[in-house]
């Protein structure tokens, strides 16, 4: 499993995880699209911009491999902001390529790229 180095663990003062610290011994998580209700939490949105920000920040457009990335809060952004890189796509592979979609994320999420950024 490869592990992003200098990817933030964590959302900032909360216990939003963005990466983790070794395989899990019994198997990959797999990806699954989570639908993402206008009810949500504003906690759960702001870790779900952080998260995108971090992406984006590390990553840009390019493909990456899932490596260390928690498969929960990718699972938020998968289909919609962060995409599939590779065809056939293995969501239970931590080797699995991703991209970000910066003309999905940029509509999804416009505060992030008015500020300056990406």
């Amino acid at each position: 499993m490869l592990k992003h180095r200098g990817f933030p663990g964590r959302l900032p003062g909360t216990d939003f995880q963005f990466t983790i610290r070794r395989a899990n011994p019994r198997g990959v998580t797999p990806l699954v699209a989570r639908e993402r209700y206008a009810d949500r939490r504003p906690a759960d949105r702001r870790a779900d911009a952080a998260f995108l920000a971090a992406l984006v920040e590390h990553f840009g457009d390019a493909p990456f491999e899932r490596g260390n990335l928690d498969a929960g809060r990718l699972s938020w952004l998968l289909g919609r902001e962060v995409v599939p890189a590779e065809d056939p796509f293995d969501p239970a592979s931590y080797g699995a390529l991703l991209r970000v979609d910066l003309d999905r994320a940029r509509a999804a999420f416009p505060a992030l790229f008015d500020e300056g950024g990406p």
